[in-house]
């Protein structure tokens, strides 16, 4: 069974994070979103995972060999952003029988066993929505079937949402549902969605059924990238009891996560934040707060605030959303 990445985007809402990183490498609770996403396929029998790469997609590679070896890796390049269709496309040489798709700049629970032993050719993970405007809408009939696919309703009266996860039974019919919605050239705003493919094959007799996800958690805009944070410090990546960070004269106030190796002195941490390797944090005050590595917050009082890997903070009352080799000095 094959895990299908596409991971190619340009992450425009999270930047200046994602002028030196691509999205998926940035971290939440500990390891960035990919890791998380990846953790959830421990145990289900994924033989490779295909990451589809494009903006700093070369970074990909060497986290994936160092911290995901138990599963076979292969990697193609999104040059061009044309949609989510074009991207599985391009892996089309290496795609063949059962396999999940996933968009891994979101954090979700679902049963994914539970969809590989439906009785489908493809089963949608959905999730209900205030404004499906945004998304694509999973419409199904009676008896649980998906009838069609709409990729951004213009109305907001169904909101069952499909949301990232979709398992196919095989593969190659997919590929072929694409090929023929990119020969008609069915796309919206310049994009191939896989709304469209996924049509061609219930139009053709495929059975597609939808998988509720118990959890959907957004990392697309800081805001959302630290409500993520906090939920899954909230449920199981809290270490505030097992941690050796070197605590001087500090308070932690959990839920938190701090690397083994970070200096907390004179300091109040917490709740929800984020302090990892290399880090120093002496004589100020953090809580919802994302530290990355290497990076020093000194006499500052910071709050939702997402810093990268060696900034450096002094002297400041705020919240700061500031990228890797930042300096602010209040």
């Amino acid at each position: 069974m094959k895990l299908i990445l596409p991971i190619a985007g340009y992450g425009k809402r999270m930047r200046p994070h994602t002028w030196s990183r691509p999205k998926v490498l940035i971290d939440v609770a500990g390891k960035p979103m990919l890791g998380h996403v990846l953790d959830q396929f421990a145990d289900v029998g994924i033989d490779e995972v295909i990451y589809i790469t494009g903006w700093l997609g070369d970074q990909v590679k060497p986290y994936v060999q160092a911290n995901y070896p138990q599963f076979r890796a292969r990697f193609v390049v999104q040059d061009e952003m044309v949609g989510q269709s074009h991207a599985i496309w391009l892996a089309r040489k290496h795609i063949s029988g059962p396999c999940f798709i996933v968009f891994a700049d979101t954090i979700s629970r679902i049963d994914l066993k539970a969809m590989i032993k439906q009785d489908a050719d493809g089963v949608l993970g959905v999730w209900q929505v205030e404004d499906p405007r945004r998304f694509g809408i999973a419409f199904t009939r009676p008896d649980g079937t998906v009838e069609r696919c709409v990729e951004k309703p213009l109305s907001t009266e169904h909101k069952q949402a499909i949301m990232g996860v979709y398992y196919l039974r095989e593969g190659r019919d997919l590929i072929t549902a694409i090929e023929e919605q990119m020969a008609r050239k069915q796309m919206l705003k310049g994009e191939f969605f896989l709304a469209d493919a996924f049509n061609r094959m219930l139009e053709k007799g495929a059975r597609f059924l939808t998988e509720t996800m118990t959890v959907w958690q957004d990392c697309g805009v800081p805001s959302y990238h630290l409500a993520t944070n906090r939920w899954l410090l909230e449920h199981g990546n809290d270490n505030s009891r097992i941690t050796f960070a070197r605590r001087v004269n500090s308070t932690i106030v959990p839920p938190v996560y701090l690397a083994d190796d970070c200096l907390i002195e004179d300091s109040t941490v917490g709740p929800y934040a984020v302090v990892e390797r290399g880090c120093r944090v002496i004589g100020s005050q953090i809580k919802d707060t994302i530290v990355m590595a290497d990076s020093v917050v000194h006499d500052s009082q910071l709050h939702d605030s997402i810093l990268g890997e060696r900034v450096v903070t002094k002297g400041y009352v705020g919240n700061l959303n500031i990228g890797d080799d930042s300096q602010v000095i209040g």
